[in-house]
């Protein structure tokens, strides 16, 4: 075995009050490939830190062969007082390190080198501080988290840039994708301390299980107390993964039924939701085009959304993800086309800022409202501790300042924010960043569990796989194509870069049989005259559904007339259950009407 170049041995260090590592350690030979994982808050930035001689241990030793050099990637990089990019990568170089490998890399990367570091967006500003770490070629790089906020070209070109390296690498991330792709050995941080398991990172997390059921049968045989919250936030991943292997299952099914859709009626686009049950229907869009800044976003894009589907927007950074999304929820009016929505949608929407966080409140406060210690999730009172432990939080976090929390801490928070709202069309801008690939469990378990729409944008190629049934895709110049299944299999699906575009198929390995070859396959008078009469009807039974709600929110209307109250509830059912029918009428003719003409 190759002697270290960097070795940490039994390092401790306490923030405040709180001991944050006891006794861990990490060994970094040449050419090693190292990935350091563990829960958000239990100190994977602050033990690579130390590492990197950014912050000095209160105990325990560190050491680095002399002449080794060392770069260390944060997860915010500072980019104030240099005057372009090209300039901050620079400084980064050593003696005798090839300049023209540092432009070289920000080309790579996108960049001009001209660009003026206060202007950058947060990819941006990734991308250069990415350039600057991996211009010098050292032999050791420490990298933080170094996908978040990275688009998919960037990411893959990262990964392979990252195989092609002889330098030793020692990675936190929580794209899955990439770590069974670069690591060879794991450190896994636990309650302070590290444990390896010099095999890659596929093979962790039953390595984990295991080792985690190991020792609670000797806490058991050894008569120990497990508190239960220890025990649920320890123990409960095994759990968590087992359901979600399940789910996994479950999940293939729902793409396989997608891809029939797809088959029959051919291109096809969804979203799904929860709260209150909405209609079959959740967005019908025909024919969207928007612009923005002179830049063609949309074109010639249309969809159906049908309850309960998961759809994900994947695209470069500036495709239009986020405007297609605005666009297909009503955010944002189209130039061109028309985007219909469904009755009785409650939307509940968690974009990428997170910028409502009050960081002077606490924890349960933000929760709560600042009112009691109760929270309303889907109807039910719950104690905001036991809701608060749904999503990793330990009960004396509860008056924890949210300012202090980690940034997967923050992600965790806005999940639950978000998630204790009624919603039957959920509205998810790049939900995974940051968060630690427990937390990423956990959201794949919530999402699988609702019963709803989501609509989700996202670079996270391993929890696009695990989470959507469909993936719409740009592909250049504002044309968006849905593929039925998630990140690979839209790659799958993909026609080769040489051969002319062409109309999306569900899936090119198994096409659908023939058509019979009727020659005069045509919709009936009735049903034309349907489709043309039924989106008035469905718009005024929309308008009588509103008028009989507001109706019916008068606290005072049962007091005052119960009979009125009796007669409003009755007739508000009604018009449901008419809107309801004539929605799937009218989706069960535009889907014939496609067909035929497909035909």
């Amino acid at each position: 075995m190759a002697p270290p170049l960097l070795l940490l041995q039994d390092v401790s260090i306490s923030l405040g009050s709180t001991r944050l590592l006891g006794g861990a350690g990490l060994a970094v030979a040449a050419g090693d490939r190292l990935c350091l994982v563990g829960r958000n808050g239990s100190g994977k930035s602050t033990l690579l830190k130390i590492a990197a001689g950014l912050l000095t241990q209160d105990d325990g030793s560190r050491f680095v062969q002399p002449g080794a050099t060392i770069r260390y990637l944060p997860q915010e990089p500072d980019l104030s007082g240099y005057d372009s990019t090209l300039s901050y990568v620079l400084s980064g170089l050593g003696p005798g390190d090839d300049a023209h490998r540092a432009r070289t890399l920000l080309s790579q990367l996108g960049l001009s080198g001209e660009e003026d570091p206060a202007r950058l967006s947060g990819g941006e500003a990734r991308r250069c501080a990415l350039a600057r770490v991996l211009a010098p070629v050292p032999d050791i790089l420490l990298l933080d988290e170094p996908t978040n906020h990275l688009d998919l070209p960037a990411i893959e070109w990262l990964q392979d840039e990252l195989a092609g390296l002889r330098s030793g690498l020692v990675l936190i991330s929580h794209d899955r994708r990439l770590l069974e792709a670069l690591s060879r050995a794991v450190i896994w941080l636990d309650r302070g301390t590290t444990r390896r398991l010099d095999r890659g990172f596929a093979h962790f997390e039953g390595w984990r299980d295991a080792t985690l059921e190991q020792e609670e049968r000797e806490h058991q045989k050894l008569g120990r107390r497990i508190a239960a919250e220890e025990d649920w936030l320890r123990y409960g991943v095994t759990a968590r993964r087992r359901r979600n292997q399940r789910r996994l299952g479950e999940l293939h099914a729902m793409r396989t039924r997608r891809r029939e859709q797809l088959r029959t009626v051919g291109q096809v686009k969804l979203a799904a939701a929860q709260g209150e049950l909405s209609g079959r229907l959740v967005i019908a869009a025909e024919g969207l085009e928007k612009s923005l800044g002179g830049r063609r976003l949309v074109h010639g894009f249309g969809t159906r959304v049908l309850r309960g589907d998961r759809v994900g927007i994947v695209g470069p950074n500036g495709a239009g993800k986020t405007t297609l999304l605005r666009l297909l929820t009503g955010g944002l009016p189209p130039d061109v086309g028309e985007v219909r929505l469904g009755t009785a949608l409650q939307v509940v929407t968690l974009d990428q800022q997170r910028a409502s966080l009050d960081p002077t409140r606490s924890l349960a406060d933000t929760l709560t409202g600042g009112g009691d210690d109760r929270v309303i999730v889907n109807g039910e009172s719950r104690h905001v501790v036991s809701y608060m432990k749904d999503f990793l939080f330990a009960p004396e976090q509860a008056r924890t300042p949210v300012g202090v929390l980690s940034g997967g801490e923050r992600g965790r928070l806005m999940l639950a924010c978000a998630l204790a709202r009624p919603a039957n069309l959920l509205v998810l801008d790049e939900p995974t960043n940051d968060l630690d690939l427990e937390t990423l469990d956990l959201l794949q378990e919530l999402l699988a569990e609702h019963p709803g729409t989501v609509l989700l944008v996202s670079h996270d190629r391993d929890f696009l796989d695990r989470v959507v049934t469909a993936t719409i895709a740009a592909e250049g110049d504002g044309r968006w194509v849905e593929y039925a299944g998630g990140y690979s299999d839209m790659l799958a699906q993909r026609a080769p870069a040489t051969e002319p575009a062409r109309p999306p198929r569900a899936s090119p390995r198994s096409a659908p049989p023939p058509r019979p070859t009727t020659p005069d396959r045509r919709l009936s008078f009735k049903q034309l005259h349907a489709l043309r009469t039924l989106p008035a009807r469905i718009a005024a039974l929309q308008q009588e559904a509103d008028r009989l709600r507001g109706m019916l929110g008068d606290p005072d209307l049962y007091r005052r007339d119960a009979a009125r109250f009796a007669s409003a509830s009755e007739a508000l059912q009604a018009a449901e259950r008419e809107l309801a029918d004539s929605e799937e009428t009218w989706l069960t003719l535009e889907l014939l009407r496609e067909d035929i003409e497909g035909t």
